[in-house]
């Protein structure tokens, strides 16, 4: 298939450019800083997100975001990413497919409360989790659009061992027998790129785990 990833540059976004590429697939990098297009070659595109026309869309099956913002004063540009995209994406067949949190997945039956609304989560995470949370929420409400949101576990580990195994999950908040959620950033891009592939969770929030 013919993959773009936003943000490609990022910790999440080149293990996922990587895996697509390993897999045989055609992937191009959207990045917006020249400086770190060399590694890259020839697939890659220079554009910021909100410079992104239709245009530099057409001809791919898959779009990946991987952007993200830390900063306080950068945590709104999640919605604002997931609007421009989506505006981009909508009525088309293409698929979206969105790099997300756990900090957003739910921790009741009722899908009345969010792991971020718990009193054990880090306060220092949580302005973040909200971000990714609204981001996810406008998502929703964007019918004509194919997307699927992959949250990580709650324990993102970049350092992380590859094992190619692991757990699928929905909406809500999950452990594995060993009461632990955590996963690395390789095996993420690997349940990434299986959902890419396999086309199973359309207009969908999933979330993947180490076993």
């Amino acid at each position: 298939m013919k993959i773009a990833i936003i943000s490609a540059s990022g910790k999440a976004g080149k293990m996922i450019f990587d895996e697509s590429q390993k897999r045989g697939h055609e992937v191009t990098a959207i990045i917006r800083d020249k400086n770190k297009a060399a590694q890259f070659k020839e697939n890659v595109l220079i554009r910021d997100i909100f410079d992104l026309e239709a245009k530099d869309l057409d001809g791919f099956d898959v779009i990946v975001d991987a952007f993200g913002a830390y900063a306080p004063e950068q945590l709104h540009l999640h919605t604002k990413v997931i609007e421009k995209l989506s505006v981009l994406l909508n009525g088309k067949k293409q698929r979206l497919v969105v790099v997300g949190g756990a900090g957003s997945l739910y921790v009741t039956k009722e899908h009345s409360t969010q792991l971020f609304e718990t009193p054990d989560f880090p306060d220092a995470f949580k302005p973040l989790a909200q971000a990714q949370s609204q981001a996810l929420d406008l998502l929703r409400t964007f019918s004509g659009v194919n997307w699927t949101f992959i949250s990580p576990a709650a324990t993102f580990n970049y350092d992380g061992e590859k094992t190619g195994k692991y757990l699928l999950s929905g909406e809500e908040f999950t452990v594995n027998q060993e009461n632990e959620s955590q996963i690395s950033y390789a095996d993420y891009a690997i349940a990434l790129v299986d959902e890419i592939e396999q086309a199973q969770h359309n207009k969908s929030r999933i979330s993947v785990l180490a076993q």
